[in-house]
């Protein structure tokens, strides 16, 4: 019998593989954690398929989401990133994540992770919803608004609300599975174990 999915991701077995190991499986590393925000901005504009495509290019290009390193990209750095076929080549976006790495950072030295401070907002306890198709999921939320408006503050950039909502999704903060997806109970269940 053929296991019920989310519809969004479609028969694409980078997407299938994506939907039935991480979406939503909640994420408490920090290194991680970094690698879907930074991969989340990229997004914005484009669809997610397109970014899984390239995750792993992404991973070489940014020295496999190492903050710390990202931190201290400079114009030769940024400029290289910008002939990068691999990546998408978006000049603001590239900027973009140095200046996410020193926002990052700088939580870390406030709340002691990046991790303690995104789920904070989420009292460390994902939300579950229980949507029952594609159309009752949300591209964003009173809550995202929060995240966004909290994170702009902090000198992130390309944090808007529905990539603020993507990155809440994909790192488990709530549990969007419709219903009837075998993945529905799967990350609850894991939740309550």
């Amino acid at each position: 019998m053929t296991k019920k999915r989310c519809a969004w991701c479609g028969e694409d077995p980078l997407y299938v593989a994506y939907h039935d190991t991480e979406w939503g499986v909640p994420v408490k590393d920090d290194h991680l954690l970094f690698e879907f925000l930074i991969l989340e901005t990229f997004q914005a504009g484009l669809s997610w398929i397109t970014v899984l495509r390239k995750r792993e290019n992404f991973r070489k290009a940014f020295n496999n989401f190492d903050f710390k390193k990202v931190a201290k990209y400079d114009e030769k750095k940024i400029e290289s990133l910008l002939q990068d076929a691999g990546i998408i080549r978006n000049k603001l976006k590239v900027k973009a994540t140095v200046t996410n790495a020193i926002a990052f950072m700088e939580v870390q030295k406030e709340f002691g992770s990046f991790s303690d401070y995104i789920w904070s907002f989420v009292n460390h306890t994902p939300i579950v919803n229980q949507c029952r198709s594609m159309d009752d999921i949300p591209a964003n939320t009173p809550l995202s608004d929060e995240i966004s408006a909290d994170l702009k503050k902090r000198g992130f950039k390309f944090v808007g609300t529905t990539v603020v909502y993507a990155h809440m999704q994909a790192t488990g903060m709530v549990n969007d599975h419709v219903v009837d997806c075998f993945r529905y109970n799967e990350v609850n269940n894991k939740l309550k174990g």
